[in-house]
């Protein structure tokens, strides 16, 4: 596949600044390489819940704004951040409006070719996080052990020269009611769309990529920037694919034409390599 550098829209969701396991830099270097129309930051940008405890705002989470800033400034990028339930600090505010290039707001209809996309979170189906703040939190923690269990992991595979491999998100597929979770979670996002009038959604929330067709709806998730370092981008014929950036400077892009779902699943990746980023930030 032809490696592209400009595309219509990007979509990144669940960066969760603020918090040890966010890949700052990773996702800040990701947005050095390529240039969008619109980007769309699809909740938990920023871990308001971590920073109220336990978690420390770094040099390399701020540059990522300031990365932000200069694709607003330099290209005229237009971002669209939307509030998550880990920055539902942002509901004080809602809805914000910066000039033409900066909006804050709870969802967003997003027109891709000829299809209409319902862009959210994710949460507003999660009714722990909406009903049970108490329990949601005390589940956040038992995730931060096992982020912290996977950032420890991979600095010992760095150390013997391994790739990058995401075990909190294995542990997560190999559990009965996480696998269920993310099925009833998905099927009640199509329906949502459906609800709205639209021919697709697009979240975030669960951590867990995805591009797929359920019920006559397209579903997309962009994934996270914590385990799976994936992104959703859309090409200027309304095409939709999942990025994925590791650790050891490859890209691998799943094209997304829903018609080859079918098709063996390593046979609709391809890798390229990526140039090395000097500049530490």
């Amino acid at each position: 596949m032809k490696k592209h550098k400009h595309f219509r829209t990007i979509v990144l969701s669940d960066i969760h600044l603020g918090t040890s396991g966010s890949k700052a830099k990773e996702v800040t270097e990701f947005l050095k390489q390529y240039r969008c129309e619109k980007l769309i930051l699809n909740g938990d940008i920023i871990d308001g819940w971590a920073l109220k405890k336990y978690g420390n705002w770094k040099k390399k989470h701020t540059t990522f704004f300031r990365v932000v800033l200069k694709m607003m400034d330099k290209h005229d990028t237009r971002v669209i951040y939307l509030r998550g339930n880990h920055d539902d600090f942002l509901d004080q505010i809602l809805p914000l409006l910066v000039g033409k290039q900066f909006q804050i707001r709870r969802d967003y209809i997003l027109k891709s070719g000829d299809k209409r996309f319902y862009v959210t979170h994710g949460d507003v189906f999660d009714s722990v996080t909406t009903n049970m703040k108490w329990l949601a939190h005390l589940g956040d923690l038992g995730y931060t052990f096992l982020l912290w269990l996977n950032k420890n992991y991979n600095k010992y595979r760095e150390w013997k020269g391994l790739p990058y491999y995401s075990l909190s998100q294995v542990i997560k597929q190999k559990v009965k009611m996480a696998v269920s979770y993310v099925n009833d979670f998905e099927d009640k996002l199509a329906e949502l769309a459906k609800v709205k009038g639209c021919d697709g959604i697009i979240c975030g929330h669960i951590h867990q990529p995805a591009i797929r067709e359920i019920n006559g709806i397209t579903y997309l998730n962009s994934g996270d920037w914590v385990e799976t370092m994936s992104a959703l981008v859309e090409d200027f014929d309304g095409n939709w694919s999942l990025v994925y950036y590791s650790t050891s400077d490859m890209m691998e892009y799943q094209n997304t034409d829903l018609q080859e779902e079918e098709e063996d699943e390593e046979n609709r990746k391809e890798k390229f390599v990526l140039p090395r980023i000097a500049a530490s930030l």
